[in-house]
C-alpha cells in the first residue's frame, strides 16, 4: 500500500475516533437530561427517537469519513492499470522513433510497427585510418586519425524485445475503468527551430475519464491535487508536447520505472 494511503488512513481513522468520543459524550449528556427532566410516561418514547437519530447520525459520520477511504483506494487502483498501459505506449513509441526517427500518433500504426518492426544489432568498435588530407598537408607524412565503426550484425523483432509472448499491446490504447470505447489521447511532433527539430509525442487520459462512476466532489478534488504523493492536474500523461521528455506525471509509488 502505498504510503500516501497508510497516512491518509490513519488521519480518517483519528478523526473518526474523536468523533466517536464526542457522539458517546453528547449521548450520555442527552441521557442524563431526559432522565432528570422529562416526565416517565413519555420517557421511552423520547428514549427511542433518541437512539434513531443517534443510529442514523453514527451512520452517516461513519461514512462520511470512509468514503473518501474508498475513493482514495478505488482511485489508486485504477490509476496503477492506466499507468502500466501508459508505461507500454510510450516503449512502443521510443522504439518506434528508434527505428523510424518520429514518433506517431496513430495506435494502428504503432500496433503494425510492434508486430511486423525490427530493431537492428550493432557492434561498435574503435579503430585507426590515414587521414589523407593531413597526410597531403605534411608532404606525405603519414598521419593518422580515430573513427568508430559500426557493424550490423542482425535484427531482432520489436515485439520480442518488449512484449515477448504477451499481446497486450493489441489493446494497450484501451483506457482501463473508463467506459466502453474510450481510448488514450495520442499525439505526435517535433519542437525546436528547423533543422534542430527534435520529435516529441504524448498520450494522456482525463481522470474524470478513469473515475467516471465515481462522486463529483470527488473527482473535483482530485483534479486539483497538489501533493508531491499525487498525481498533479486534470490528466495522467506520458511525454509532452510542450517540452522534451518521455516521463510520466505520475509520483514513483505507481512506476518504479519513471
Amino acid at each position: 500500500m502505498p504510503r500516501s494511503l497508510i497516512k491518509f488512513n490513519r488521519i480518517i481513522m483519528i478523526t473518526f475516533v474523536l468523533i466517536a468520543i464526542a457522539a458517546i459524550l453528547v449521548t450520555i449528556g442527552l441521557v442524563w437530561l431526559i432522565d432528570k427532566y422529562v416526565p416517565i410516561k413519555i420517557k421511552p418514547v423520547i428514549t427511542l427517537v433518541l437512539w434513531v437519530l443517534i443510529a442514523y447520525l453514527g451512520y452517516a459520520t461513519f461514512m462520511s469519513v470512509y468514503n473518501p477511504i474508498l475513493f482514495k483506494q478505488v482511485k489508486e487502483k485504477r490509476y496503477t492499470k492506466v499507468i502500466e498501459k501508459l508505461v507500454d505506449i510510450r516503449d512502443s513509441e521510443l522504439a518506434y522513433n528508434e527505428v523510424n526517427g518520429h514518433f506517431t500518433d496513430n495506435f494502428d500504426s504503432l500496433v503494425n510497427f510492434i508486430e511486423t518492426g525490427k530493431f537492428a544489432i550493432i557492434e561498435r568498435r574503435d579503430s585507426t585510418i590515414v587521414d589523407e588530407e593531413l597526410t597531403k598537408l605534411y608532404r606525405g607524412v603519414e598521419m593518422k586519425k580515430d573513427i568508430r565503426i559500426i557493424d550490423t550484425l542482425g535484427f531482432v523483432s520489436v515485439k520480442d524485445s518488449l512484449f515477448k509472448t504477451s499481446d497486450r499491446y493489441k489493446t494497450m490504447m484501451n483506457v482501463p475503468f473508463a467506459k466502453e470505447g474510450t481510448t488514450f489521447k495520442l499525439e505526435a511532433g517535433k519542437l525546436g527551430e528547423e533543422g534542430e527539430e527534435i520529435a516529441v509525442f504524448e498520450a494522456s487520459i482525463l481522470k474524470s475519464e478513469v473515475l467516471h462512476d465515481q462522486e463529483q466532489d470527488f473527482i473535483i478534488q482530485e483534479n486539483q491535487a497538489v501533493s508531491v504523493e499525487e498525481i498533479k492536474g486534470n490528466a495522467i500523461r506520458v511525454g509532452s508536447m510542450n517540452e522534451v521528455k518521455t516521463n510520466g506525471n505520475w509520483p514513483k509509488v505507481y512506476d518504479t520505472k519513471k
